[in-house]
């Protein structure tokens, strides 16, 4: 389980009020893969929506070193999330644009910043 968290990246954002979590999101491994990582994890809380937090959760986890260090990113999104990963240019893997045996699409992202890669 400790290795298991060495795998991972997990952020969240506080209400700087209460210091309540509203807002978190990881990124990590995809599936063990050393050249695929994927966000997951990546929620929002109702009373937060609309206010840019899910765009600055995503755009942290595009700067993290899993990102960079993958040449492609997988992300499963539920049918209320699809609109906004598409929106944060996600496309459906393979063309695929119904849900898998979860109800979940997979979107994917690919890095194409050879350059910039964390080893």
């Amino acid at each position: 389980m400790i290795e298991r968290t060495t795998q991972f990246h997990c952020y969240v954002i506080e209400n700087s009020d209460n210091k309540q979590i509203v807002g978190i999101g990881s990124i990590g491994l995809y599936w063990g893969s050393m050249t695929e990582s994927s966000p997951f994890n990546i929620f929002v809380d109702p009373d937060y929506q609309g206010q840019g937090l899910g765009r600055m959760i995503i755009n942290t986890l595009e700067m993290d070193e899993y990102f960079f260090r993958a040449s492609r990113i997988e992300i499963p999104a539920s049918k209320t999330a699809l609109h906004f990963y598409k929106k944060m240019d996600y496309y459906f893997k393979n063309g695929i644009d119904e849900v898998d045996s979860e109800e979940l699409y997979r979107l994917e992202k690919f890095n194409s910043d050879e350059l910039t890669k964390v080893k």
